[in-house]
């Protein structure tokens, strides 16, 4: 059996969107959260940018992001276009 599966081109984008999103609503600063996963703000403000080719999140500092924001992994993979 074949194994079937779609995989989406824009899942840096939608991770991207997510963190900045999750960010605001938990009320906390990019200094901030900068400060908790180890980075400078530059280089976290370049991660949420949409429009930033340089911008790259490892999986360990998503893991870091879904502690601090009280998220699954899989949240950040999901369109919350709210």
């Amino acid at each position: 059996m074949k194994n079937e599966y779609k995989y989406d081109e824009d899942f840096k984008l939608k991770i991207c969107k997510n963190i900045r999103k999750f960010r605001k609503d938990s009320g906390m600063s990019v200094l901030r959260v900068s400060e908790l996963v180890d980075v400078t703000p530059e280089y976290f403000k370049r991660i949420e940018s949409i429009n930033d080719p340089r911008k790259s999140c490892s999986l360990k500092m998503l893991y870091k992001l879904s502690i601090i924001f009280d998220k699954k992994l899989d949240d950040f993979l999901k369109d919350n276009d709210e």
